[in-house]
C-alpha cells in the first residue's frame, strides 16, 4: 500500500484546532511526519489543551486517516511543544512572533503606537492580532471603535472559548474593556491579573497569525513577568518620549527585559511625540518634549530607534473616533507609523535568523 504524503494531511486538516478555531495543520499542531510503508507517524503539539481534549483529537487523528487508509498504522506522539527549531515549540503554535509593546511610565502614548503599528502592520498583508494587556487603563477599544462591544463565547470539546472581536480591518482583538464596563475600577491582586493573561492567551480563538501585538501596562510587575512566563516573546518594542524622565523610567523597564533570567530581546526603540507639527504650518518642529531621548535610549540599551513619531493633533483625534490614523491615507503622520512597521519587520527577520525560535523562560518571583 502507497501512502501519500498530500492526502494524510488533506486528512487531519478535518480535526478543528480547540484554541484557533481552524485545522490542527493550519495552526501547526502536526509536526514530523514521517511514512514508512504503512506506518503513519507524526507529532501532535497539545500546548494548551486539557486532557480529555488531547485524547479526543488523538483517535480523531486515526480516525480521519484511517477513513483514507483503513489498514494505515497510526502513531501519535503527543507533547507539549515540538522538538528544538520546530514550528510548533511555541506555546500558541498559530503564531508566528509575538511582540510586546512596553514603556516605563504610563502618558507616553504606549498604546496609540500599539494600535497603530499592529494596524500598519495588517496593512502590508500581514496576519495580525491585538491584545490590550494594560488590564487597569485599557484604551484599545475605545481607540478601535469596540467600545461597550462584548466577545462570545462557543464550546470547543467541551470547554467554552472566548471568540475575539474584529477591529474594522478585520484584526482580532482582545481586551478586558470588552469584558468590564467602562467606568468600573478594575481592582485586582497579581493571581487573578495572571489568571487573565493567561486566559487571553489560551482560552480566546486566535487565528493563524504572522503577529500578534501586545499592549502591555507601563512599568514593570505581575503582568510582564507572567506574559514572559506563558508565551514565547519574540522580542520587545519600548516606547518612550524624549524627555529625560521618561527615558530613564523606560530604561527601567528595558532592563527588565534584559534580565539574564528573563532574556527577551529588544527589538528597538520607538520615540513617540518627537516633535510637535500643527496642521497650519506642517513643515515646522517643535521640540517641545525636548530631542535625542529615543536615540539615547536605543544606545543605552544596545539596541536601534524603529522610529519617530510626531505630536500631531491628527493621531489624538483618531484615536477618539475610533479610527487610528494609520488607516487614513490623508494623514501625513500615517507614514511614520508604515515606517516604523518596516522597521520591526526587518529586526524580527534579522532576530529569526540568527536566534532561532523562542521559548517560555522560567522567573523566579521576588
Amino acid at each position: 500500500m502507497e501512502i501519500d504524503n498530500n492526502a494524510v494531511v488533506a486528512a487531519l486538516r478535518n480535526i478543528e484546532d480547540p484554541a484557533a478555531g481552524q485545522d490542527i495543520i493550519s495552526s501547526r499542531r502536526i509536526s514530523d511526519l514521517r511514512i514508512s510503508g504503512s506506518d503513519i507517524q507524526f507529532t501532535l503539539n497539545t500546548t494548551g489543551m486539557a486532557e480529555e481534549v488531547k485524547s479526543g483529537i488523538h483517535f480523531r487523528c486515526i480516525e480521519e486517516i484511517q477513513k483514507v487508509y483503513p489498514e494505515a498504522q497510526v502513531h501519535v506522539h503527543m507533547q507539549q511543544g515540538g522538538g528544538p527549531g520546530s514550528a510548533s515549540t511555541a506555546a500558541l503554535p498559530q503564531v508566528q512572533n509575538i511582540i510586546a509593546v512596553a514603556s516605563g511610565k504610563g502618558g507616553v502614548g504606549k498604546s496609540t503606537v500599539a494600535v497603530n503599528l499592529a494596524c500598519a502592520l495588517q496593512e502590508k498583508g500581514l496576519r495580525v492580532g491585538l491584545i490590550d494587556a494594560d488590564l487597569y487603563g485599557p484604551s484599545i477599544p475605545t481607540m478601535l471603535g469596540l467600545a461597550g462591544q462584548r466577545p462570545k463565547v462557543v464550546q470547543r470539546y467541551g470547554k467554552n472559548k472566548i471568540v475575539p472581536l474584529e477591529a474594522p480591518n478585520g484584526m482580532p482583538v482582545m481586551s478586558i474593556g470588552f469584558i468590564v464596563d467602562p467606568e468600573q475600577a478594575v481592582v485586582l491582586r497579581g493571581p487573578r491579573l495572571a489568571g487573565i493573561i493567561k486566559q487571553f492567551m489560551f482560552e480566546c480563538i486566535w487565528p493563524a497569525l504572522d503577529y500578534l501585538v501586545i499592549d502591555l501596562p507601563p512599568g514593570t510587575g505581575d503582568i510582564q513577568l507572567t506574559l514572559v512566563q506563558t508565551v514565547p516573546i519574540t522580542g520587545a518594542v519600548m516606547v518612550t518620549t524624549p524627555q529625560n524622565v521618561a527615558v530613564t523610567d523606560a530604561l527601567k523597564a528595558m532592563n527588565m527585559f534584559r534580565m539574564e533570567n528573563i532574556a527577551v530581546p529588544i527589538l528597538g526603540v520607538v520615540e513617540n511625540m518627537a516633535w510637535f507639527t500643527p496642521a497650519e504650518l506642517p513643515d515646522n518642529k517643535y521640540f517641545i518634549f525636548g530631542e535625542g531621548g529615543g536615540a539615547r535610549l536605543a544606545e543605552l540599551g544596545d539596541s536601534v530607534l524603529l522610529g519617530q513619531i510626531p505630536l500631531v493633533q491628527a493621531v489624538r483625534e483618531s484615536g477618539d473616533r475610533g479610527t487610528p490614523v494609520v488607516m487614513q491615507s490623508d494623514a501625513s503622520v500615517s507614514e511614520n507609523f508604515k515606517s516604523l512597521a518596516d522597521s520591526l519587520i526587518e529586526r524580527v527577520e534579522h532576530r529569526n535568523r540568527t536566534m532561532g525560535p523562542t521559548s517560555v523562560v522560567q522567573v523566579e518571583r521576588p
